[in-house]
């Protein structure tokens, strides 16, 4: 398989709006369209396609990469159409890649349904601002966002740490840095640790990984910088909890004190397909810190917070299955859609069932439609 090939195959991608790009030994290369796996209709691929098609797009630092450690991430701009995140591993002894599409055009707030809150939000001149959820549920891209907003309205000094760069930001009205682990910065945490030298407004940390990472992004959000950051967690609660369990024990009470103050919000966010047209639509709930929910985190009463955030309608809060309801009612998404991406599914289903509804509809009922 010639390069050719592989700009056909991202050609497809692109021009079908797909987000991701499979390609496995053993099967024809594979497309995710609206959340679903799709094959193309070209040959089955062999060891020596795999191979060859990762050599095509894969530079001599992460071919070594992939050398030593089995596996390699990488990002790259496809021509000024669209750019992919790469992740190329080993598997069965043969090479397989992800390639997951990064759209060129940042959405506004309107198109990805983002709580209006938010544009007020991001205008605080300090404390950390996370984005959550699990992977590919479009964190990159509210955040993504968000730092437009900002690089377009104000005149900030942006720096974003991530691993690797997915959206390009050129300097607007703010100064954008964006460093990438690996090839300008050696790790998160260390990275951390230096940008508060640069004289930075806002900070984005592509991921807390490690306790030492949690750590100077509060610490840099305590100094009086703006800081996004995103974790693997599902819904409010179960951030903070995270982020604080990250901690010994010695140190939590501490740490509770410091992100009363410090966390302004938490947006969590799912992706789901959806019914009523082609596409994915988002799913969030959002929780702002008031001086009420503050002192729930102070006091170790986190488990009170998904009752504040019922009563914090009027600070645009909502819980993830209030708004998952609201998308199912409106006919937006599937029930058996609703209740996998929920937190609370026998909740949802006794719902479903109150009002009528049926869950667990084979995909052949909804083909037939």
């Amino acid at each position: 398989m010639s390069t050719l090939q592989i700009d056909r195959l991202l050609e497809t991608v692109i021009r079908q709006g797909a987000s991701d790009l499979h390609l496995a030994v053993g099967r024809k290369p594979t497309i995710r369209l609206h959340g679903r796996l799709r094959e193309l209709n070209t040959k089955t691929l062999g060891p020596d396609d795999t191979m060859a098609l990762m050599k095509s797009i894969t530079s001599e630092r992460s071919q070594q990469e992939l050398q030593e450690e089995g596996t390699c991430d990488f990002g790259f701009a496809y021509g000024e159409e669209a750019r992919f995140r790469v992740s190329v591993f080993r598997q069965k002894g043969s090479l397989s890649l992800v390639l997951r599409q990064i759209p060129n055009r940042i959405m506004s707030f309107e198109q990805i349904g983002l709580p209006p809150i938010c544009k007020e939000l991001i205008r605080r001149p300090r404390g950390l601002f996370l984005v959550t959820g699990p992977t590919g549920s479009g964190k990159t891209t509210s955040l993504a966002t968000m730092i437009d907003y900002i690089n377009v309205n104000m005149d900030h000094h942006i720096v974003t740490i991530e691993d690797p760069i997915e959206y390009y930001h050129p300097h607007k009205k703010s100064i954008v840095n964006q460093r990438e682990v690996g090839v300008d910065v050696p790790s998160f945490s260390e990275s951390l640790r230096r940008v508060l030298r640069q004289d930075p407004d806002v900070i984005l940390v592509g991921e807390m990984r490690d306790l030492e990472t949690i750590e100077a992004a509060i610490t840099a959000a305590e100094t009086g910088h703006l800081v996004f950051a995103t974790l693997h967690t599902t819904g409010a609660a179960g951030t903070i909890n995270r982020v604080i369990d990250a901690f010994p024990t010695n140190q939590q009470e501490q740490v509770r004190v410091q992100l009363s103050v410090t966390l302004i919000c938490i947006l969590s966010q799912a992706l789901l397909a959806r019914v009523d047209k082609p596409g994915r639509v988002a799913a969030y709930e959002f929780l702002v810190v008031t001086p009420a929910i503050a002192n729930l985190i102070r006091e170790n009463k986190v488990f009170r917070i998904d009752s504040a955030i019922q009563t914090g309608k009027k600070f645009g809060m909502q819980l993830l299955d209030d708004h998952l309801w609201s998308l199912y009612e409106r006919g937006m998404i599937s029930a058996d859609e609703m209740i996998d991406k929920g937190k609370n599914p026998s909740d949802l289903t006794e719902k479903v069932h109150r009002s009528g509804g049926v869950v667990g509809r084979t995909e052949l009922d909804e083909s037939e439609e």
